[in-house]
């Protein structure tokens, strides 16, 4: 994320798993990224490590990433994107958005759904 950073410029904001509010974290795990967000403008840049436990494997070391303007919005195409693919993490509340959720799509394209709130 420092790499696009440098190209990209804006804001850049980084989480730890050890940071963040998860539980049993194993210490091999503290220091990976569990939310990055890089802002510039209407450019939002999201990504993170794979989460303890998930082998990394080229593909899923990236997601696209929709930041809506409200919870309905973010219900709507969580659900649209969701159909016949794979869930990974409900929408639902997290400790740096309103809603958030994570899913496959029928391609097998990586999406996570945010809504930050007002």
């Amino acid at each position: 994320m420092k790499f696009y950073e440098k190209i990209l410029g804006g804001k850049l904001e980084l989480m730890t798993f050890g940071e963040s509010q998860m539980p049993n974290v194993p210490p091999s795990a503290k220091e990976r990224i569990i939310h990055s967000q890089l802002t510039k403008g209407a450019l939002t840049l999201m990504g993170s490590d794979t989460m303890p436990g998930m082998p990394f494997k080229q593909g899923n070391n990236f997601s696209v990433t929709i930041t809506c303007e409200s919870a309905k919005e973010a219900e709507q195409l969580f659900k649209a994107l969701s159909d016949r693919g794979q869930v990974q993490m409900p929408l639902a509340p997290t400790f740096f958005a309103e809603q958030f959720g994570g899913l496959t799509d029928k391609y097998g394209v990586g999406w996570m759904i945010s809504y930050q709130g007002k």
